[in-house]
Formats: C-alpha cells, sequence, structure tokens
C-alpha cells in the first residue's frame, strides 16, 4: 500500500497536542525568583549544599538554603483583585516545610486571586552569615521591597502587600512587621517595608522564658541568650506599635511546642496600641498543622479570607 504524505496540518496538530499533554492544567508556580544578585551578609562555604527531603507525613522540608528565593504563584487573570501575599513556612529556623506551610497555602491564596510569593529564607548559621540574627529578616525585607517595587509587573497594588508566617515563620513575619522601621538590607530608592498586614499562624512570637520555643530562640540568637538584649529586640510582643500592621492570629490551646501565649500576648500588645487585629483559638489541634486542623471541621483559611474581605483586601481593582 502507498503511505500518504504527511501534511503540515497532521503535523501541527501534533505538535500542539504534545505541548498540551506537557502543561499542568492547574501551573501552579508560576516563577522562582533569586532575591539578589549577591547575596548580603553572606560567607561562600563550599561544603553547604541546600537539602530536601520528604519525611514519612509527607513534609517537604529544605536545609541549609544559601541562595533564598521566591516562588510566585499567579492567581487567574479573571481572579486577580491586586492584593499580594508573602508566605514564611515554619521550621524552627532549622529547615522550612515549603509544602503543607508553603505552595499549599500559596495555591490557596491564588485561588482567591491573591499572588502568593512562598520565601525560601536562609536560616541562621554561623557557617553562612557572619551576622546569623538578621539573615532571614533581611530576606524577608527583600522580598517585601523586590514585590513592592515590581508590583506593575504582577498587577498587585503596592498598597495591598501582606505577609503570612506559620511557627518560627511567623516570628520572622511578626518581626517584618515590627521592625520594618530598622531596614537590614540596602534600600536606594527608600520603598516601604512595611507590610499591609500580617496573618501568624501558631507563631513564635516571645523570646521570654515563659512562652519561648527555645528551639527557634537558640537557633537565630545562639546558646545562653536569655538575658541578651537581643531576646529583647525580638520579642515582638515588646516591638508592637501603632504602625504595626493589622493582623490576623491563629493558634491552639492545646500547643505543647509553640504555647498559645504568643498570640495572646501579642494580640492584646496590638490592641494595646490601637491596631486592628483578630484572633481564633481551637481547644484542640496542637502545632504544624497547616492548612488543615484535622481535630475538627472548621476551615480557619476561610476565616482568615472572611478578615481580608472585610477589610477590602480581596476587592478586584477599579
Amino acid at each position: 500500500m502507498e503511505r500518504k504524505p504527511f501534511s503540515a496540518l497532521c503535523f501541527w496538530v501534533l505538535t500542539i497536542g504534545c505541548i498540551f499533554c506537557l502543561c499542568p492544567l492547574n501551573s501552579g508556580a508560576q516563577q522562582v525568583i533569586r532575591l539578589y544578585n549577591t547575596v548580603p551578609n553572606a560567607i561562600e562555604s563550599t561544603g553547604f549544599i541546600e537539602k530536601w527531603d520528604t519525611t514519612s507525613n509527607g513534609r517537604i522540608l529544605v536545609r541549609s538554603v544559601t541562595h533564598p528565593t521566591l516562588t510566585a504563584y499567579l492567581p487567574a487573570r479573571d481572579k486577580a483583585n491586586g492584593t499580594a501575599v508573602i508566605i514564611c513556612p515554619g521550621g524552627g529556623y532549622s529547615y522550612l516545610v515549603v509544602n503543607r506551610e508553603g505552595s499549599d497555602v500559596a495555591e490557596a491564596f491564588a485561588r482567591n486571586g491573591v499572588t502568593a510569593f512562598v520565601l525560601k529564607y536562609r536560616l541562621p548559621n554561623d557557617q553562612i552569615m557572619p551576622h546569623k540574627t538578621i539573615g532571614p529578616l533581611q530576606d524577608a525585607q527583600q522580598a517585601m521591597k523586590l514585590v513592592r517595587e515590581r508590583a506593575s509587573e504582577w498587577n498587585i497594588n503596592v498598597n495591598r502587600i501582606g505577609i503570612i508566617g506559620f511557627s518560627a515563620g511567623g516570628h520572622l513575619a511578626s518581626t517584618a512587621s515590627t521592625h520594618f522601621t530598622t531596614g537590614v538590607i540596602a534600600n536606594e530608592k527608600g520603598t516601604s517595608l512595611r507590610p499591609d498586614f500580617s496573618i501568624l499562624v501558631y507563631p513564635v512570637i516571645s523570646f521570654g522564658d515563659s512562652l519561648s520555643h527555645k528551639g527557634s530562640r537558640r537557633a537565630l540568637l545562639g546558646k545562653d541568650t536569655s538575658s541578651l538584649p537581643a531576646t529583647r529586640l525580638y520579642s515582638n510582643e515588646q516591638q508592637v506599635t501603632a504602625y504595626t500592621p493589622p493582623t490576623f492570629l491563629l493558634h491552639s490551646s492545646d500547643d505543647k511546642i509553640v504555647p498559645v501565649g504568643n498570640s495572646i500576648t501579642y494580640y492584646q500588645a496590638l490592641i494595646k496600641a490601637g491596631v486592628k487585629a483578630e484572633m481564633h483559638i481551637y481547644s484542640t489541634g496542637g502545632h504544624g498543622y497547616g492548612m488543615h486542623n484535622k481535630t475538627n471541621e472548621d476551615d480557619w483559611f476561610q476565616r482568615c479570607v472572611n478578615w481580608m474581605k472585610a477589610n477590602q483586601w480581596l476587592q478586584p481593582e477599579k
């Protein structure tokens, strides 16, 4: 039988079909952005290599970060509302839980029209930075600066950029929300480093002995730091002012790792300073549950969305 010639039309049909097969329907992560051209406060260490691993319960952990990044999750164009959020995963300042406290959260925000950025920040370590206490804050401030300066690229309102953090990531987010007047990065344009709102989920807040998650405190400040001035400086309930951004807080009463008093004392400081705040405390749930507290049927993220709607952060841009 004579073979018929392969037409140009068939070629293009097959090519386009292959392209669609290779492209996921839900694109998820859109872009990975390096925070710096040259990482500040850095020591070159050839033996210090970024490590990724997955635990038996499905958490994806990243350690030994030397080149911090933002991973952008973009909402569908017809849902985008001009609001953005920077996500700080937790992990005791020793690792980052980049799925359950990172990408899962980003995808949920994107479904609600919010442009979300997962921050892979450096973890304090004397091997790779001469001043480890400011390393994570440098990356959070740089992330805020970068998103604000490139807002038009992602159709973001420069006055609607928030931050969310989980556990030690909540400490970083609350530090970014209370230390923004003290820049620890180069900022030639004088770009505002202040988040417009913050969301803190079972956050480490205080470094005082009665409430501190001592592992986070030790990782950031070093050993035997309970009496150092830095302990007060990074006890963020003591750094709240009237300019601290409006805040949503979530915690569980039975949290044995980061006591619920961390959220309570921060909430009280916010109210005293006249800052708008909302707090939800579950009776059970423990610590580290990410998007889903399996001890009840409540959806805390929907409560957070309701709070954002009430504050006009989810209204589409006119």
